[in-house]
């Protein structure tokens, strides 16, 4: 079963992901040829060449995932998808005399042109694979070579008059690499192996030539038809064991699509969740990986006219982001701010989103029911509020600084519960010489109820 087979929305959202994933950290802000940020590129999930030197820098040359399906209706087959950039040297040439000579930059009626290195998208279908005897004891694997050719395109700049002032010449190297695909039954489960190796031929001897004949943004995205794959992330009881035993080498398997779907598996080199989407809120790609849209969106907007023109000649897609960000209407900058929804209702949803008028559940002085100051919670049978005295036993999610605090007498200044109903009980160190200052200002150590020992509030008076 390929991707065309899937429903409309489905291919919507797996699309997305999987460009999302292909494009990470493909350019990042300020998006400009001259920034030191983008003189190295190619982040995530690069495949690099297999018979490079130790000059060049060259990535580790394969990658390889795991996952695992439950048997269906039907015999039971998956699709693999293979999906990387292929880079593309974009070479600016000036007109001189009979010929061109190469230039970082060409301006063109005010227009620049820069030398840069794009990359093109490919995209490989392999054959049909066949899951017979896998859930049973396993299925032979199947080895397939992907050849993707090189090329060059020229493309000559002319003026407003029709003089031709150079040409643009896009070349790429031929890349080369092989998918293994084998499959073996787990505990009634097929453990699906997915192993992807670039196996280019050619020696490269410095990293620019490295990376021309690397596989960039190297993922893959798996069609289950006749079976159903299963959450490595939060496997059910019965596959918890053969979910531990599955292996993954610079990728992870996560099930993509409409939430509740397992026909789709997206071996990622980046770090997701299942089912991962992409906020409705987010006007377009920006690739700059961790960023957040806002504040991204608002930095572009603060460029200068010579900077916002230097990344339009950067890349197209930088110009797409320059030119979007102009173009945003107060309206759309509103929605990237995000939007309030009420953890607390049945639908965490963006219809879900509070009504101004509702009462604002994150004020805790607007909520009749919260008053942390009055508020207890009950610790092995004793009741715990606002100067009540506890021994601390970090234990939960003790960091470094949780263990120095341990067995330490504390002072309970506060019990308070957060929006997804969990409790905290905000402390003071009684042995803190600048406890009295820490309570003043507010800056509690917090603490799960059983992190805490009540201690017997009259004893522990009587000892100080």
């Amino acid at each position: 079963m390929n991707l065309d087979r899937l429903d409309h929305r489905e291919l919507d959202q797996v699309r997305a992901i999987a460009d999302a994933v292909l494009y990470e950290g493909y350019l990042l802000y300020p998006y400009r040829a001259s920034s030191s940020k983008n003189q190295s590129r190619w982040q995530f999930g690069v495949l690099g060449a297999p018979k490079a030197t130790a000059a060049s820098f060259a990535e580790d040359p394969t990658m390889s995932m795991q996952c695992l399906l439950e048997a269906g209706a039907g015999p039971g087959s998956v699709t693999v998808h293979l999906r990387f950039l292929q880079l593309q040297v974009r070479s600016v040439e000036e007109r001189s005399g009979a010929g061109y000579r190469p230039v970082d930059e060409l301006v063109v009626d005010g227009r620049s042109l820069l030398s840069w290195d794009e990359a093109r998208e490919c995209e490989v279908e392999l054959p049909t694979y066949d899951l017979s005897g896998a859930f049973e004891g396993a299925a032979p694997t199947v080895r397939t070579t992907v050849d993707v050719p090189g090329g060059e395109h020229i493309e000559p700049v002319v003026d407003g008059a029709g003089n031709e002032l150079g040409r643009i010449v896009r070349r790429c190297l031929p890349l080369r690499a092989e998918v293994d695909i084998g499959a073996e039954a787990d505990d009634g489960f097929a453990r699906l192996t997915v192993a992807v190796a670039n196996t280019h031929p050619d020696e490269a001897h410095g990293k620019d030539e490295a990376i021309r004949i690397s596989l960039i943004g190297t993922h893959v995205l798996i069609v289950a038809d006749g079976a159903g794959f299963v959450s490595l992330l939060e496997p059910p009881e019965t596959a918890a064991a053969a979910a531990e035993r599955c292996r993954q080498r610079r990728c992870y398997p996560v099930l993509v699509g409409p939430a509740g779907s397992s026909d789709v598996v997206l071996g990622s080199p980046i770090i997701l969740y299942d089912h991962p989407e992409i906020a409705e809120q987010s006007a377009g790609a920006l690739f700059d990986s961790t960023e957040i849209d806002e504040i991204l969106s608002l930095r572009v907007m603060t460029m200068t006219d010579a900077e916002k023109a230097e990344a339009r000649a950067t890349d197209p897609r930088a110009a797409e982001i320059i030119d979007r960000c102009d173009q945003m209407s107060p309206e759309t900058l509103r929605d990237l701010h995000g939007v309030l929804r009420d953890p607390r209702g049945p639908q965490a949803t963006p219809e879900a989103a509070l009504d101004p008028g509702d009462v604002p559940w994150w004020d805790p002085a607007a909520d009749e029911s919260v008053r942390p100051d009055t508020d207890s919670v009950l610790i092995n049978g004793v009741s715990v509020a606002k100067g009540s005295l506890v021994r601390v036993h970090p234990s939960r999610r003790a960091d470094a600084q949780d263990l120095f605090f341990a067995d330490q007498v504390a002072r309970v200044t506060a019990v308070l519960s957060d929006v997804d109903g969990e409790t905290h009980v905000a402390v003071v160190l009684v042995d803190d010489p600048a406890a009295e200052m820490h309570e003043w200002y507010g800056r509690y150590f917090y603490f799960a109820p059983e992190e805490l020992e009540p201690l017997d509030q009259a004893r522990e008076e009587s000892r100080s």
